[in-house]
């Protein structure tokens, strides 16, 4: 297929050909064409030269690259690494070429990073975070993902964002305990609709509660029933949430142990709360940052643009309520 800026596929330079050999000057195939005359020209010659198979798109990849590394140093390069396990600026001194050149043939031959392999061995220990496939649910509720994000309370005055390191060393009382915030999610797999609570612990009778107002904000905008709910493994979530599920004929999935990423959208949600919401703005007060969360889910539900939405909000993807 020929790329998206070609003027001419297969068929409009066999059209040409014919008209060259119909008699037509090479000035006029140009203009009825709409290309240049050089162009007719490279179509003419490559014909004269191949014949029809010389109007099938190629590779523009050039025929030499002077500067490509050579093979047998790329051998070297490769056979070094797995036999020291050292990386691309030792390579490269025991080599004599540059550090940058080592690390892109070790891409290029799909090298493992050392911090992947165990290194006695060399074998790989640590498990890919890529997906190869993206996955994305058919139909709002048919799996939503929930998590808890805890956050360092604010003390009162402010932080050390408010007053400065060196300030907040100072004049903090070492004795005087800040605690955390339990900040619980729930975010929809379809539509990413989110739902988020701040809470002083992560029991389970708190993360039971926080499902149960979830699902009704749920049901609010539109989302009626909740099919699967996918968690990690935690104690809470194994246990507590049973009759909650039961009671709403919610089916509960669990990632598989330490593997977080499985469940990333609301660990991105996490990611999201902490840039946009909670270090978005100096707070002065625990208190003050708290009563800011319900206008950022707002925002976040109903104007924020999301990538994975093509650039509309969550609410685009519900139906009016």
């Amino acid at each position: 297929m020929s790329h998206r800026n070609a003027r001419t596929t297969f068929h409009g330079r066999v059209l040409i050909i014919e008209r060259f050999r119909a008699g037509w000057p090479k000035a006029h195939i140009a203009s009825a064409m709409g290309v240049s005359r050089k162009c007719v020209s490279t179509w003419v010659t490559r014909y004269e030269a191949e014949g029809e198979a010389g109007l099938h798109d190629r590779s523009c990849r050039p025929h030499t690259m002077p500067t490509h590394t050579p093979v047998d140093v790329e051998a070297r390069i490769v056979e070094l690494r797995r036999r020291e396990r050292r990386g691309p600026d030792w390579i490269a001194a025991e080599l004599g070429v540059p550090a940058r050149t080592v690390s892109r043939v070790l891409r290029r031959h799909q090298v493992p990073y050392l911090a992947d392999c165990d290194p006695l061995t060399g074998a790989v220990i640590r498990a890919s975070k890529t997906t190869a496939v993206r996955y994305e649910r058919q139909r709002p509720g048919e799996l939503v993902h929930m998590d808890v994000k805890k956050l360092g309370r604010i003390p009162d005055g402010g932080g050390w964002r408010a007053t400065g390191r060196v300030n907040a060393s100072a004049t903090r009382d070492r004795n005087t305990k800040v605690g955390f915030d339990y900040v619980h999610s729930l975010v929809d797999d379809h539509s990413r609709l989110a739902y988020s609570e701040i809470h002083a612990d992560e029991k389970g009778q708190t993360c039971a509660g926080f499902l149960i107002r979830a699902i009704d904000y749920f049901a609010a905008h539109g989302i009626t029933r909740i099919e699967r709910l996918m968690t990690d493994n935690a104690w809470a979530y194994r246990y507590s949430l049973r009759t909650v599920c039961a009671e709403h004929g919610i089916r509960q999935r669990f990632i598989k142990p330490h593997c977080p990423w499985q469940n990333g959208k609301v660990e991105r949600l996490n990611r999201t709360l902490q840039t946009e919401w909670a270090y978005r703005q100096v707070f002065t007060s625990n208190a003050e940052r708290t009563a800011a969360l319900a206008p950022w889910l707002e925002y976040y539900n109903t104007r924020r643009r999301h990538s994975a939405l093509g650039g509309l909000p969550p609410i685009s993807r519900l139906a009016p309520t």
